[in-house]
Parts: C-alpha cells; sequence; structure tokens
C-alpha cells in the first residue's frame, strides 16, 4: 500500500514541485508537454476541410449525441415531465436499490459539470465565435441530453453492489460487461481499464488542480492575503473537500444536494440582475443571437466557425457522452434503470441550456466580448476574468459575487470528481485502495495551491475528453438495449402498471 501511495505522488507530482534536493519538475513537465502534442494531435485532429477546425472529438460527441436523439425519437422532449415526477419521488418503491435518491445522484452529476466552464469556457465562445455561438450552444445542450440518458441507463443497467452495499457502476462497468454479451469480454476489458485510467488522471487534473487554481485566482483578486499565504486557501479547501469525501457517496450526495441549488440561486440570480438592468436591449440580443448563427461577421470559418464553438463549449460543459456523471448516477435508488436515464435529462438542461445561456446573455448585453479595451483578455482566454468585468460594468461590487461562485462551483465540482475517480481507482487497484486515493486527492489540492501544474493540467484535460472515444463506443454497441427497456417501460407507463406500484406516502 505504501509503494502503491509513493508510486501514484511520484507520477502524479504537479510541474515546479522539488523532490528532496532533485527538482523532478522541469521533466515531468517536458513528459507531459511530449504527451500533450500526440494527444492533441489525434483529439484535435481536424475532420472538417476549410478554414474552420473541427476537433475529431467535438465531432465524435456531437454526432452521437444527435444520433442517440433521432434514435429513440426524442425522448429528451417526450420524458421531461415524467422525469420531473421522478425526481420529486412519485414512483418511490420498496424495491428502489441504491446509496441514494435520484435526486441526490443529479445533485451530485450537476455539482460535477457546473463549473467554472460555465463562467470562463462560455465567454471565450462568444468572443471567438461571437453571439450567434450560444444558439448552436443550446442546440448541442439539447442533443446531449439524450447521450446523458443513454449513458445513466446503461450505468443502471450494469451496476454492480458490491460485499460492503457500495455501487460500483460507469462506463467501466457496461464496458466490460456490455461488451462480454457482445462475445467481445477482451476488447470490452481494455476499453474499462482504458476508461478507468483516463478517469483517475482526469480527476487530479481538470477535477481538482484545474478548480483550486482557478478559485485561488478569483479569491486572490478579492482577498490579498492569499496572495501572499496561497497555501492556507489550499489547506482550507483540502479541509473542506476532505470532510465531504472521506464518508463516500453518501456524504457527497448531501453536500452536493444542498451545495448546488444555493450556488446556482446565487449565479442566476446576479445573472438576472444584469439581464434585467439590460431589459430593453434584450430583444435585440436575441435577434443578434439567432442572425449570428446563421450568418456571423468576422468569425473565422463563416457559419462552421461558430458553430464549432458553440459545440465546443456545449461538449466541454456538459460533459455529456463523456461517460463521467454515469458513475454518480448508478449509485441512485431506482427500481427501472430507464428512470434514473429520464431523471438525467435534466443535467445538461440546467447546466448548459439554462446557465451557459445566462452567461452568455450577460456577455452579450454589456458588450464586453467585443470591446476594445478588453481584448487581451480574450487572446489571453482569460474567460472568468471576462465575465467578472461583465459582472462589474452593472455594479461595481458584483465581482465579489462572481469569486463566491467560482469558489463554490470549484468545490463542487471537486467532491463530485473525487467520487469519480475513486470509483475509478477501486475499478482497477480495488476497494481496499480507496482511502489511497482520498488521501492523494486531498494532497493535490494543497499542491495546486503552491505550484502551477503546467502541461500536467492540459494533459488531464485532454484525458477527460479522451474518456469519450471508449464511452460512445460503448453506447453505440449497447443502444439497441437501451431501446428495449425504453419501449417496455414506456408500455407499463401508458397501461397504468407504474402508477399502481407507487408508495403510500
Amino acid at each position: 500500500m505504501k509503494r502503491l501511495l509513493g508510486l501514484s505522488l511520484l507520477l502524479l507530482l504537479p510541474a515546479g514541485v522539488a523532490f528532496g534536493e532533485a527538482e523532478v519538475a522541469p521533466d515531468v513537465d517536458a513528459f507531459f508537454g511530449l504527451l500533450n502534442g500526440y494527444l492533441a494531435s489525434v483529439l484535435f485532429h481536424d475532420v472538417m476541410p476549410g478554414e474552420a477546425a473541427v476537433p475529431f472529438i467535438v465531432a465524435w460527441l456531437v454526432v452521437g449525441a444527435i444520433y442517440l436523439t433521432c434514435r429513440f425519437g426524442f425522448i429528451n422532449v417526450r420524458m421531461m415531465g415524467h422525469a420531473f415526477n421522478i425526481i420529486r419521488g412519485k414512483y418511490q418503491s420498496t424495491e428502489d436499490k441504491g446509496e441514494v435518491s435520484p435526486f441526490q445522484a443529479l445533485s451530485a452529476a450537476l455539482s460535477a459539470t457546473v463549473g467554472l466552464g460555465n463562467i470562463a469556457g462560455v465567454a471565450i465562445a462568444v468572443s471567438i465565435g461571437g453571439p450567434g455561438a450560444t444558439f448552436w450552444m443550446i442546440v448541442a445542450g439539447f442533443f446531449g441530453m439524450t447521450a446523458k440518458f443513454t449513458e445513466v441507463t446503461l450505468a443502471q443497467m450494469y451496476r454492480e453492489f458490491r460485499p460492503d452495499g457500495r455501487v460500483m457502476g460507469g462506463a467501466m462497468e457496461y464496458l466490460s460487461k456490455g461488451f462480454a454479451e457482445k462475445g467481445m469480454a477482451t476488447t470490452g476489458r481494455m476499453l474499462a481499464l482504458l476508461f478507468a485510467v483516463l478517469c483517475v488522471c482526469a480527476s487530479f487534473g481538470g477535477g481538482n488542480a484545474f478548480q483550486v487554481s482557478q478559485a485561488l485566482g478569483a479569491v486572490q483578486n478579492e482577498i490579498p492575503f492569499f496572495s501572499t499565504y496561497p497555501w492556507v486557501f489550499g489547506v482550507f479547501m483540502a479541509g473542506a473537500v476532505g470532510l465531504v469525501i472521506i464518508g463516500g457517496i453518501r456524504r457527497i450526495a448531501q453536500a452536493a444536494e444542498a451545495i448546488v441549488p444555493t450556488m446556482v440561486l446565487i449565479y442566476l440570480s446576479a445573472c438576472l440582475w444584469i439581464i434585467l438592468s439590460h431589459a430593453s436591449e434584450l430583444p435585440g440580443a436575441f435577434v443578434m443571437i439567432i442572425s449570428e448563427a446563421f450568418a456571423p461577421t468576422a468569425v473565422a470559418g463563416g457559419v462552421i466557425g461558430v458553430i464549432v464553438q458553440g459545440f465546443k463549449r456545449a461538449a466541454f460543459s456538459s460533459e455529456a457522452g463523456i461517460g463521467s456523471a454515469a458513475i454518480a448516477h448508478s449509485a441512485a435508488s431506482v427500481r427501472y434503470p430507464i428512470r434514473q436515464g429520464f431523471v438525467a435529462l435534466y443535467e445538461p438542461f440546467i447546466d448548459t441550456i439554462i446557465i451557459c445561456t445566462m452567461t452568455a446573455l450577460v456577455i452579450v448585453l454589456t458588450g464586453v466580448y467585443n470591446a476594445p479595451e478588453h481584448h487581451a483578455l480574450v487572446e489571453a482566454s482569460k474567460g472568468a476574468a471576462l465575465t467578472a468585468v461583465a459582472f462589474g460594468s452593472v455594479i461595481s461590487w458584483f465581482p465579489i459575487i462572481l469569486s463566491v461562485s467560482v469558489v463554490l462551483f470549484a468545490y463542487s465540482t471537486m467532491i463530485s470528481w473525487s467520487y469519480y475517480g475513486e470509483r475509478c481507482w477501486t475499478y482497477v487497484f480495488g476497494e481496499r485502495y480507496s482511502m489511497v486515493y482520498r488521501i492523494i486527492f486531498l494532497m493535490f489540492i494543497v499542491l495546486a495551491s503552491l505550484v502551477s501544474a503546467g502541461n500536467i493540467l492540459d494533459f488531464s484535460d485532454l484525458l477527460l475528453l479522451a474518456m469519450a472515444f471508449p464511452n460512445l463506443l460503448a453506447l453505440y454497441l449497447l443502444q439497441g438495449k437501451v431501446a428495449f427497456a425504453l419501449k417496455e417501460y414506456l408500455a407499463r407507463l401508458r397501461s397504468g402498471e407504474l402508477d399502481r406500484e407507487v408508495e403510500p406516502r
């Protein structure tokens, strides 16, 4: 166990950290920089001829989401009402099995996806792609709802209950078991292991270090003390995260259930204030968003360029098709796997269609995205700073609200991604080593507040996107099983049989 911990720390040590007398950072940073180049050349290979670049991984996600939406007859529109009834507990049954409620699972998954991408990424997308990127972001989020439905349903179908009562579920399980059912057991095991390794690495980077560094940057602007003593922020965040993740998915779900509605309310309230203060300009903003979506001006690649920017933002924000959220949803207590799939429809809807759209409206209405004085922020891809400028243009103290939102978003993302990484770590090493992962995760928070992770962060973000490749292979292969379960469930719903199962409340 000690050897495993030591090896893991050595491999995950961020750039700039001295280990004893020797400084390993330059070599580690250079190594990961080389890997970044190879991995990026594959994931971001341009599959569209012409001026506008369409990265392979974005096309892979978007095409898959559109196909699944058509395959299941636009289930993302038809079943939203039924999904809401499931969330509010209408269909609770004594035969439900799981560790958390459907709403808690949704909150845990949302706490991972609703993060800094909703604040920083959207601002950059609008700055580069123009207001029209907002329209295509909404379209991509709409189709992403079905991808999320499919992967969550499969996670419920193939989940495994361990002897200690804990659930092991997610892409690892439906890749290994689902491929085995198709006579490809070895391929399935290899893809499951690949997904698990990618997820663990991504959890330390995009799900941890990136969140800490961005939150610290936002707090330092308002509290100079943390500029002098950044480690204090790291220790504080590690302690706050540790209090939650040591308790496992139940504690994480309880925290997410409380944090997610609060942070979303704070952020959306600030956005609404800005939008209402520009109420007279709102019709013009919508006209601009729609017109620029089909006839963009000064956007590289024309219509294709603006579509790519919108689809990129939606894909990176909601994680639909990546398979990460399926791990949280697999722990939900439901009788039918399809039910949690319906609940998952709300995840991209809330994350992308609502929150990202609100951010985009703030950027468009305040005009900061094309203001010459903010060109440097756009060039440096400092989306959070650009959003802060938009907030501050209305009321001077609004950036303080944004800083609070950034910290809450970062915190919620870390606690959920710790669970994703821990479940994948356990899949590879076994249950008895799960605490090793949690300790490394907490140590990484403190390290991230002290150093720049450099290429390791970029590498981990690429690994997160790479998770979509094995995950979508499973969605394509196993879609027939989901279709059969959906047809059977809808038939029982129409006959009223499901309603008779309702427990008295």
